[in-house]
């Protein structure tokens, strides 16, 4: 026979309680049942714990082990605690790979909602472009990916919004002071800093306009970095630049129904864990498309 935990337990609370009595009303059990469980102890190994039948005097052996057991208890309480912890969601973390426009735009509220309701539970958080965000979705190194991505055979995607696009300008660039919409032929004469998601737009009437682009800088930052400095104006989705702010300017393009779909993936639901499974939940019940679609224009 195998020392049990509830040997364990049973010996650390006689020598707590001074006796079988109190240790019974501890345990909820009898206290024939707690003589029993130390009286198996006892046989396995091979040597009495208590000095007398009082149980009120621990033997040398009985010392050391009661230290030991103690720390065992303890260490069985905590890792329990944590296992329970995980599987409710208040302990663990996530890791998100988010495109920047949705990371500075879309998910600070999320996040800092989530983390108020599992204060235990840790985000961590990275912004990349949305090839980026699948490799790190495929190589399991991201829970929860959000950007514009097509559908990946064994994970679950769900569409989280749209978003239309515009040119993005300094405030003092002619384009700035223009009134609602702007078309092709009014950017076809200044110079276009093309990104990855100008290949979403596929009328005709732009192809001669991002084949003159002599720029291309993929990340979002820098390229609003270049814009800024005046290096020339670029189109994104309206979330990159949801504030006009910074001495930046959108016009929404009036010739295109191109928009830039953001879907979020992640692990078949049974395959994450409880922590990333609790922040999906909160992401897609965030009411995202209601609250894009009250952005300025």
């Amino acid at each position: 026979m195998s020392i049990k935990i509830d040997m364990l337990r049973c010996f650390v609370a006689v020598c707590d309680h001074g006796g079988l009595a109190g240790a019974a009303e501890a345990l909820g059990r009898t206290p024939s049942a707690v003589s029993m469980m130390l009286k198996q102890f006892e046989e396995h190994l091979a040597a009495p714990l208590f000095e007398g039948a009082r149980k009120s005097r621990l033997t040398p052996l009985g010392q050391m082990i009661h230290a030991e057991a103690q720390r065992e208890l303890d260490h069985f309480a905590r890792t329990v605690a944590m296992i329970e912890g995980h599987s409710r969601a208040e302990l663990g973390f996530v890791r998100l790979a988010v495109t920047p426009s949705v990371a500075t735009a879309v998910l600070p509220s999320v996040i800092r909602s989530f983390m108020a309701d599992h204060p235990k539970v840790r985000v961590d958080l990275r912004d990349m472009n949305s090839a980026s965000v699948q490799h790190e979705l495929e190589r399991e190194r991201a829970d929860i990916g959000v950007a514009t991505l097509g559908p990946m055979p064994g994970f679950d995607r769900r569409k989280l919004f749209s978003d239309g696009f515009g040119i993005v300008c300094r405030s003092d660039h002619p384009l700035a002071g223009a009134r609602g919409s702007v078309g092709w032929a009014d950017i076809a004469g200044f110079d276009l800093i093309a990104n990855g998601l100008c290949e979403l737009i596929r009328e005709e009437a732009f192809a001669p306009i991002l084949a003159a682009s002599r720029l291309s800088v993929p990340n979002t930052a820098s390229l609003l970095g270049f814009v800024r400095a005046g290096a020339g104006i670029t189109i994104l989705p309206r979330l990159a630049v949801l504030e006009e702010r910074d001495g930046l300017v959108f016009r929404p393009l009036a010739e295109t129904s191109a928009q830039r779909d953001v879907h979020v993936v992640s692990q078949p639901l049974q395959n994450l864990a409880p922590a990333a499974r609790a922040f999906l939940a909160a992401l897609l019940d965030a009411g995202l498309p209601g609250y894009l679609d009250r952005r300025p224009t």
